[in-house]
């Protein structure tokens, strides 16, 4: 009697962190969730990233979910990085971002650039590009989750960048909100806000109109990556104006919990299905 062999299904390596703890998130409910979801189509695995370079050849694909700041393993992660190049394992998202991913230098060049971003240098000899604050944010390039974010005084920022290259400064800005909008590979998908600044992830569905879209997309297509999940980060300052924050291209947090099921189903649907074509 022959076995029956049902259609192939994709190996899938979700890259995660279920043990790492992040203010106002549960990062392991949501990747937990999505390998669940997953599995309809993929056969899937998870591992932690200090794990994924050594088991990466068994796998179609890579899927770099909530791994948290990757300052934590650097080594493990350029491991990763050169082992899915070698073995042309594809990576989700793609390697060649120009957000987060490359670290925060991206923040400096779109604010030379005049791009709608909160002002952002990187050396002393630049600080007078800044408008005048009270408080300037200094936080290190490769930083994340506000690893490394300090407040400082107009009279101690010049000391705080001596030398060039490792840290980004920025006026302190007095927003009313903070709005994210996240995209599957450049089709927008669905945006929440948090009210309160004070309260960053405590976040609510936001109806995002024309202008907020294009905002958006903006950073988006800069970015120029052929697929992936991507995460706008921006804020709403007293005058009206959305400014960037962030743009969060490697393993942004996407919040599921704070849709409606029908959003979610449908941010699931089109991820399986950005992931499907990439494996063939």
């Amino acid at each position: 009697m022959t076995a029956h062999v049902g259609p192939h299904r994709p190996a899938l390596l979700l890259v995660t962190d279920l043990a790492y703890e992040a203010r106002g998130r549960r990062y392991c409910d949501e990747d937990i969730f999505l390998a669940s979801r997953l599995r309809e189509e993929f056969d899937v695995a998870l591992c932690h990233p200090r794990d994924a370079a050594a088991l990466l050849d068994r796998f179609e694909i890579a899927l770099v979910r909530n791994s948290g700041p990757v300052l934590h393993y650097r080594e493990a992660y350029d491991a990763f990085r050169a082992r899915a190049l070698e073995l042309r394992v594809p990576v989700y998202n793609p390697l060649d971002g120009r957000g987060d991913m490359a670290g925060k230098e991206y923040l400096v060049e779109l604010s030379r650039e005049g791009f709608p971003v909160i002002p952002t240098v990187d050396r002393a000899t630049d600080l007078g590009l800044l408008p005048e604050a009270r408080e300037y944010a200094v936080k290190p390039k490769l930083g994340a989750d506000s690893v490394g974010l300090r407040f400082v005084g107009g009279a101690e920022v010049a000391g705080e960048v001596e030398g060039e290259g490792a840290l980004l400064v920025q006026p302190r800005i007095d927003f009313r909100y903070e709005v994210s909008f996240y995209f599957v590979d450049h089709e927008f998908q669905y945006a929440l806000h948090a009210p309160d600044p004070e309260r960053r992830w405590v976040l609510e569905p936001y109806a995002a109109d024309a202008a907020d879209l294009a905002f958006a997309r903006r950073f988006v297509e800069w970015n120029s990556l052929a697929h992936g999940i991507q995460r706008v980060d921006a804020c709403r300052t007293a005058e009206g104006e959305l400014l960037l924050v962030e743009l969060e291209d490697l393993n942004p947090y996407l919040s599921l919990d704070r849709v409606d099921e029908g959003v979610r189903e449908a941010f699931v649907a089109r991820l399986k299905r950005s992931l499907a074509s990439l494996t063939g």
